[in-house]
């Protein structure tokens, strides 16, 4: 029998050491920098976003089992940049595939968790495709549209619309972030 030298699940295990920061960006598009040099392998950006965490803080950190390095997140982690239904009415369930090919659950809000503490912004293209798949809501009388997923309604738009365009033209504004 073997034993592992790092276990993940040993919640004795002493924290990994911080290294500090390390000139990694991951720009609001999903492009992953490092040196301000957009990294070509997508193997690599796999790789880098199977460890990456964020702190409580607010922070993002490449973190395996001895030691974390703090990188630099312009808005969400992730991109939502594609758009799996399944079923349909209350029933249905919506999935999505981010820049780094992990399928989640979704409803229609402009970021949705990917894993805790981090989120993948919708691509103008998978908002679009929710839009065509949007209904009426439920006792609303038509006037509320959005669309069905694991057996919740979510609305397609924010009540204000235009803020809804600002964000996906520039990213996370100061009120969707607070």
């Amino acid at each position: 029998m073997g034993t592992n030298a790092f276990p993940l699940t040993d919640r004795g295990a002493p924290s990994p050491a911080v290294c500090g920061d390390i000139d990694i960006r991951i720009a609001a598009d999903g492009t992953w920098y490092y040196h301000s040099s957009p990294i070509g392998r997508k193997e690599l950006v796999k790789l880098f976003a199977s460890v990456l965490t964020r702190d409580a803080d607010g922070s993002f950190w490449l973190k395996t089992p001895v030691e974390k390095v703090r990188i630099r997140v312009d808005d969400a982690p992730f991109l939502g940049v594609e758009l799996a239904q399944e079923g349909g009415g209350t029933e249905q369930i919506l999935k999505l595939r981010t820049n780094v090919d992990e399928w989640v659950v979704i409803g229609p809000e402009p970021y949705v968790v990917v894993r805790p503490g981090l989120d993948a912004l919708l691509a103008r293209p998978v908002y679009y495709e929710l839009a065509d798949l949007a209904v009426k809501g439920p006792g609303t009388k038509g006037t509320t549209m959005g669309t069905w997923s694991a057996g919740m309604f979510f609305l397609l738009e924010p009540s204000d619309s235009r803020q809804n365009q600002d964000h996906f033209e520039h990213g996370r504004n100061d009120e969707l972030s607070q």
